[in-house]
C-alpha cells in the first residue's frame, strides 16, 4: 500500500554514485571510483591499459605510483579480459544485480571463478550460452576450454550446437521427455552414432525443415521513427505484419530497449490508451489499425500464486473439476465444483490451504518445504478423493503428464472428456508434453513458463481480431527438436492472421524467419544501430556483421 504513495529518485548528495564527497576525491588517471564504475567493461579494460607506463596515453602511472599499484592493475585486467571473454563487454560495474539476466549472472559467477584460477575443480553450468550471441559462445567455449585445461571437470547442460560439437564427451539423456524420457541413450565423442539419439540425429543429418521453402510477402507494417532509448541511435525501424520478424544483434546491442522498452508499450497505449510509458522515441506509424492487440510474451512465471499451474492457466482446470462434480458420488454428497478447487475452501486441505506442501520459515537458514502430512500431498480431503472418474481422483489427474492425460481423456467416450484431450492438446505441441497438469508455475522455468503462455493463445480457437505477438528469446532451454514445434506453432498463429516478432539469437529462428531486423554493430556505446533488414539469406551476405557471419557459417556447414 505504501508504494502507492512513495516513488524513487537519484540522491541529491551523491547524484546517485552512492559515495560520499570525500570519497570522489581520490582520482587514478584522471577518474575517480564512481567514474570507472560508470564505464562498459570494454572502456574500463581500455582505461586501465592506458594507465601502464610507456602507454604514451598521458595519463599513464609514474614508476613509484606503478609499484604500488602493479598487482592490483595485473588483477583488474584479468578480471576484466574475461568479462570480455565471456561476451559481457557491455555492462557497466554498477550494474544492479538484480537486472542481469540468468545467463548474464551465470557467466559472471564463471569470470568470478576464473579470476581464482582454481585447479582440480568440478564446474557444472546450467545453460550458459543463454542470451549469447554466436559471436560470444565462441568466445564462452574459449573460456570453458581454458577452464578444463586447468586441469579442472566442466561438465555442461545445454542446447546450443556450437557448445555440444565443442565437448570432449556427450551424454545424451532421452529418448524423449517425461515418463518417455530418463535414459542414458548415449554417451562418447560427439561424432559418434546411436539411432536412438535425437542429438546426434540432428547434429549428423543437418536437419533443414527449419527453413521454410518460401519466405512470406508482407505489405503492411508498424514504423518506430526516432528511437533513442539508451544506446538506441535515433533509428526508424519497420515491423512487417502478418508474418514471422526476428530482431537480432550481439548481447547488448539495444534489441530489448528498442522491442521492450519502446514497440511494445507504445502500440499498447496506442490501442488501450492506458499502460506504462514507452521508452524514449519520435513517432509510432503505420499500418495500426490491422493490430487489434499486442501481446508480450516473456518469461516471468505464469501464475502470483504458488498453486498456480498449467492446466489453472489454460482454464482447463474448469472443465475438469465440472467433469468430476458431475460423478455420482459428487452429487451424491452434493460436491460442486468449488469443492475440486485448491484455491477456495471446501474441498482442499485444511492444512496446507491446497499447496500439498508446507512451507516452515528459518531465522537464519533457507526455508525448509516438508509434504503436508494432513493431505499427503494430495491437496485435497479425503471425501473428495473418493470421487472418482473412471478409477481415477482429482490427485491422480494433476500429477498426470501432458501425454498420460491427452491420452486418458481422449480414450474415454464422453464429449467432455475429448474436449479436456483437445484444450490440452497445444501444451504437446509447444513441447511441454513432460509436464505434470498440477505442477506449480513457480517449478517452471522461463522457457516453459513461455510455452505455457503460447499454448494458451493457440487454444483459443478463435482469437478475435489480429495479434501482435512479441516473444522474448522463446528458445531459452529447447532441444532442437522443441525448437521445430516452436515453428509448427508460430507457423500455426500467422495462419491465424496473426504477426510475429521475435527477440533471438538462435540461428534456426533467424533462417526460418521472413524478415529480419539486425541491430549492432557491437555492444553498449558501439550498438544502437539499424545495420541491417532484409531476409537471412540476404543477411548471410553480410559476414562483416557478426550475425551475417554467423548464418553464413551456417549455411556453409550444411
Amino acid at each position: 500500500m505504501l508504494s502507492r504513495y512513495s516513488g524513487r529518485t537519484t540522491c541529491r548528495l551523491c547524484n546517485g554514485t552512492r559515495l560520499k564527497e570525500q570519497a570522489r576525491w581520490v582520482k587514478v588517471g584522471g577518474k575517480d571510483i564512481t567514474e570507472l564504475m560508470q564505464m562498459q567493461i570494454g572502456d574500463l579494460a581500455k582505461h586501465f591499459d592506458a594507465l601502464l607506463p610507456g602507454s604514451q596515453s598521458g595519463i599513464e602511472l609514474d614508476e613509484y605510483d606503478y609499484s604500488i599499484a602493479s598487482r592490483a592493475l595485473k588483477e583488474i585486467a584479468e578480471r576484466l579480459n574475461y568479462l570480455q571473454s565471456v561476451g559481457l563487454s557491455y555492462l557497466t560495474l554498477d550494474r544492479a544485480s538484480s537486472t542481469l539476466s540468468g545467463g548474464e549472472s551465470q557467466r559472471i559467477a564463471l569470470v568470478s571463478s576464473l579470476g581464482n584460477n582454481l585447479v582440480g575443480s568440478m564446474y557444472i553450468l546450467d545453460e550458459p550460452s543463454i542470451g549469447l550471441h554466436p559471436r560470444d559462445t565462441h568466445r564462452l567455449i574459449s573460456v570453458l576450454q581454458r577452464l578444463r585445461d586447468l586441469g579442472n571437470t566442466v561438465i555442461v547442460v545445454e542446447h546450443d550446437e556450437d557448445i555440444i560439437r565443442a565437448a570432449d564427451h556427450l551424454i545424451d539423456i532421452g529418448p524423449l521427455a517425461g515418463r518417455e524420457g530418463g535414459e542414458v541413450v548415449y554417451q562418447g565423442p560427439v561424432t559418434g552414432k546411436n539411432p536412438s539419439s535425437l542429438t546426434l540425429k540432428y547434429l549428423s543429418e543437418r536437419n533443414l525443415k527449419s527453413i521454410p521453402p518460401a519466405r512470406r510477402r508482407w505489405k503492411h507494417s508498424i514504423e518506430v521513427v526516432g528511437a533513442m532509448q539508451n544506446n538506441l541511435k535515433n533509428i526508424n525501424v519497420r515491423f512487417p505484419l502478418n508474418c514471422l520478424t526476428a530482431v537480432t544483434g550481439v548481447s547488448g546491442s539495444g534489441k530489448s530497449s528498442l522491442v521492450g522498452d519502446i514497440l511494445h508499450p507504445a502500440l499498447y497505449r496506442h490501442i488501450h490508451q492506458l499502460g506504462s510509458k514507452p521508452g524514449i522515441f519520435r513517432e509510432l506509424r503505420g499500418d495500426l489499425n490491422r493490430i487489434s492487440s499486442v501481446e508480450y510474451v516473456d518469461q516471468n512465471p505464469i501464475g502470483r500464486s504458488t498453486r498456480s499451474n498449467p492446466v489453472t492457466y489454460l482454464k482447463v482446470y474448469d472443465d475438469i473439476r465440472k467433469l468430476f462434480s458431475e460423478q455420482p458420488y459428487a452429487k451424491m454428497n452434493n460436491y460442486g465444483h468449488s469443492h475440486f478447487s485448491f484455491n477456495i475452501d471446501g474441498g482442499r486441505c485444511p492444512e496446507c490451504q491446497g499447496d500439498g506442501v508446507i512451507k516452515i520459515e528459518m531465522q537464519f537458514m533457507a526455508d525448509v518445504t516438508i509434504t503436508c502430512e494432513a493431505c499427503g500431498g494430495k491437496r485435497f480431503q479425503p471425501d473428495i478423493l473418493e470421487v472418482k472418474y473412471q478409477g481415477k481422483n482429482i490427485s491422480d489427474v494433476l500429477e498426470m503428464s501432458v501425454d498420460e492425460a491427452i491420452e486418458f481423456f481422449s480414450a474415454q467416450d464422453d464429449l467432455a472428456a475429448k474436449r479436456i484431450a483437445d484444450k490440452l492438446q497445444p501444451l504437446k505441441d509447444v513441447g511441454l508434453s513432460y509436464v505434470s497438469l498440477g505442477q506449480s508455475s513457480s517449478s517452471l522455468s522461463g522457457g516453459e513458463s513461455q510455452r505455457v503462455k503460447l499454448a494458451s493463445f493457440l487454444g483459443k480457437e478463435s482469437s478475435s481480431g489480429n495479434i501482435l505477438f512479441i516473444f522474448d528469446e522463446p528458445t531459452t532451454g529447447l532441444h532442437f527438436q522443441d525448437i521445430e514445434k516452436l515453428l509448427n506453432s508460430f507457423d500455426a498463429l500467422i495462419e491465424k492472421g496473426h504477426s510475429i516478432i521475435v527477440v533471438e539469437h538462435n540461428l534456426d529462428i533467424i533462417r526460418a524467419a521472413d524478415w529480419v531486423i539486425d541491430l549492432g554493430p557491437d555492444a553498449g556505446d558501439k550498438g544502437g544501430e539499424l545495420v541491417f533488414e532484409g531476409t537471412p539469406e540476404m543477411l548471410a551476405l553480410h559476414p562483416e556483421l557478426p550475425t551475417g557471419a554467423a548464418l553464413a557459417r551456417k549455411y556453409r556447414n550444411e
